[in-house]
């Protein structure tokens, strides 16, 4: 399905990782109807403000890309606030899309709505097969409510509505805060702090034996349009990259892209989190989308932005 460039495309959450990557990917191709708000201007909570602004501007098409997130303390110590905020957003967004009429909605969620055991790598039937990791089940049942929000919609009123999972994301616009953020912004802040202090070495919990799955957040982004044109189906999709590598490997891929010249010691003192995770997304390849962006590449230019945007 072949999207006019003149259609009017309102990306919630355009300023967070994802949804401004969504935004400058859009306009990348040139499209130039573009709608956003930032949060002083619309309260994605306030039910009747989301609805008077549906009514205003009648979007065609919407990129569900706002979301309340954070790390594993603020999902601890604020869990009814990640519940309710996330379902709030959600509910406001697809209710005033359904009765907007709006041609299609492409929601996002994220790889947390799996089991914490899932087999692997993790395919989309694991949704709903068994507990979830307890740091972060009050954000990903939200999610996982939008997910199934949206079926429901299909089901029942023929909304045009589809969900994307995607893997750990990195990229311009991440969380790079020295305490909750997630491990590839944390060891890029690490490593150049290190090196700015002229330390000798760096400490990285456990044992650097894990594997993880990255994919860099420009390639969402090309996956979210990709399906926006293209897919129409019940299911929600897994978004991921296909390539693991080890904690370890990561490392000194960060050491070697910061210029850090210490040491890396690992304290195996620490716990080293699940073995593995990897979202099995052949899925979407068959559709016939990949990742495109190296992690090399991917750290380069992630490095540069935090160099040029974050307050040392």
């Amino acid at each position: 399905m072949s999207i006019g460039k003149s259609t009017k495309i309102y990306v919630a959450g355009h300023r967070g990782l994802v949804g401004s990557a969504v935004l400058r990917h859009l306009t990348r191709l040139g499209y130039t109807n573009l709608l956003f708000r930032t949060h002083s201007e619309l309260d994605l909570t306030d039910q009747s403000a989301v609805s008077t602004f549906f009514t205003t501007h009648k979007p065609d098409y919407v990129i569900l890309a706002a979301a309340k997130v954070g790390g594993i303390h603020a999902n601890a110590t604020y869990p009814a606030d990640f519940l309710t905020i996330n379902l709030q957003i959600q509910t406001n967004i697809i209710t005033s899309s359904v009765s907007h009429n709006v041609k299609k909605l492409v929601f996002l969620g994220s790889s947390c709505i799996y089991p914490k055991f899932a087999p692997q790598p993790i395919p989309e039937s694991a949704l709903l097969t068994g507990p979830l990791e307890p740091t972060n089940e009050w954000y990903a049942i939200a999610k996982i409510s939008g997910i199934k929000m949206c079926e429901a919609y299909k089901i029942q009123n023929k909304f045009n509505a589809i969900s994307l999972m995607p893997t750990n994301l990195y990229g311009p616009n991440d969380n790079f805060h020295p305490e909750n953020s997630h491990v590839l912004p944390g060891l890029l802040r690490r490593f150049h702090e290190a090196k700015m202090k002229q330390d000798v070495k760096v400490v990285v919990w456990g044992s650097g034996s894990p594997l993880r799955e990255f994919l860099h957040v420009d390639d969402l982004a090309d996956a979210v349009v990709f399906c926006m044109e293209e897919y129409d189906g019940l299911e929600h999709v897994n978004v991921g990259s296909g390539k693991e590598v080890s904690i370890k490997e990561l490392a000194e891929l960060v050491k070697e892209v910061v210029g850090f010249e210490g040491e890396i010691v690992w304290d195996g003192t620490k716990p080293d989190g699940t073995p593995r995770k990897l979202m099995d997304s052949s899925k979407l390849a068959k559709m016939g989308w990949e990742a495109k962006t190296s992690l090399k590449d991917g750290l380069v230019e992630t490095y540069k932005w935090y160099v040029e945007n974050v307050k040392q």
